[in-house]
């Protein structure tokens, strides 16, 4: 699924949020530290690791793609 953010840029821990891959920035940390989150197919244990557009996150069987503002969303309003 695509994920879309404001800025250039966004940490890991926040995407995992944002993405709703986890409840909450205490829940990314333990599994970042625990290597269980991969970034475009590599394992990531830095939770402050900026995210580009584009970028792939991957977390238990689930993945989320970085897009910006600009990506249709297909709904009517």
């Amino acid at each position: 699924m695509d994920v879309p953010i404001r800025d250039q840029s966004i940490r890991l821990g926040q995407f995992l949020k944002l993405a709703n891959l986890v409840e909450s920035g205490a829940e990314a940390k333990p599994v970042i530290a625990d290597g269980l989150v991969r970034v475009n197919g590599e394992v990531e244990t830095r939770r402050g690791r900026q995210l580009v557009l584009g970028d792939v996150v991957e977390l238990q069987g689930q993945a989320a793609r970085v897009s910006d503002d600009d990506v249709p969303d297909n709904l009517p309003w």
